[in-house]
């Protein structure tokens, strides 16, 4: 049941094996070759240098991770990469779900481990939003402080909670709360969420099967309390997502910059004019290509 619920939906976005060094679903562990392995090193030296050139303190990171095609998804887990202040340039911080303790944690990443930390090591996905200065820097400010961080995390993790209940919290919703305090100087989830909720934060809804409201029932980090009714009845389950969060950054800050990486047979594919890579990580007219043979 649990690996019908994360084909279904989002069971694997942020739940990490406690002490692992890759985020993966409790269940679900990927075994990468020296050879994969290798691309994938050479995958994050690409996204890396193209953090580094923008000269940005902060930027919102999503990869790809369990195969959601099916729902139009291309992402499932969001992240703040940081120019300085942890341990190595472009580190990543997030929340994860540590499956042995049943709760979430915040986690701090390599930028390659986080792009290994997906179910397919042969094609994958990067996207970039490089922020303003003037939403990068109070961002950054308040990824890298501890007690702003911790203040807004929750221990009870749901890979499916909803925008605007304190109920539970997935990857993407803690995200979403720290831009909020970042930005307006919230120090509560509450007070986060209610500001979020006043500047237009509104995740498009995903629909729901019957078979994912009975895998809520069996799986520990997929819940349903905390979602409006009305929704339910009509099938549908709003939760944040990357997409939600950076469609969100994007508005309110126009002069973001998306970059969306991918690596597949061809090599490492890179698009800087806002538009989506070809599924399959196929090259297209405008895609920067690097050869990884």
């Amino acid at each position: 049941m649990r690996r019908l619920a994360a084909a279904l939906l989002l069971a694997t976005a942020g739940a990490v094996q406690a002490g692992s060094s890759l985020p993966q679903g409790c269940d679900r562990p990927v075994t990468v070759t020296a050879t994969q392995q290798d691309r994938l090193l050479r995958f994050a030296a690409v996204i890396r240098a193209a953090l580094t050139a923008s000269g940005s303190q902060a930027a919102l990171i999503a990869r790809s991770g369990t195969d959601l095609s099916r729902f139009g998804l291309r992402y499932s887990h969001a992240a703040i990469a940081l120019a300085d202040g942890l341990d190595t340039p472009w580190a990543v911080r997030q929340l994860y779900y540590a499956c042995a303790e049943g709760q979430a944690r915040l986690f701090d990443q390599g930028l390659a481990g986080f792009v290994a930390g997906s179910d397919d090591a042969e094609v994958g996905y990067i996207s970039l939003l490089l922020l303003p200065p003037e939403a990068a820097a109070p961002l950054a400010a308040a990824a890298l402080d501890k007690g702003v961080a911790l203040s807004l995390l929750h221990a009870r993790y749901s890979a499916n909670a909803y925008p605007f209940s304190t109920d539970f919290q997935n990857c993407n919703q803690w995200v979403a709360e720290l831009i909020a305090a970042s930005a307006a100087g919230t120090t509560t989830r509450a007070d986060a969420q209610a500001w979020l909720k006043r500047e237009g934060y509104a995740p498009e809804p995903v629909r729901a099967s019957p078979w994912l409201m009975l895998a809520g029932r069996f799986v520990p980090w997929l819940h349903f309390s905390d979602h409006p009714v009305e929704q339910l009845n009509a099938g549908a389950v709003q939760t944040s997502l990357p997409t939600s969060v950076e469609a969100f950054a994007v508005k309110r800050w126009p002069a973001a910059r998306r970059i969306e990486f991918c690596h597949g047979p061809q090599g490492v594919l890179m698009r800087d004019d806002g538009q989506p890579l070809a599924a399959g990580c196929v090259p297209r007219d405008g895609d920067r290509v690097t050869r990884l043979d």
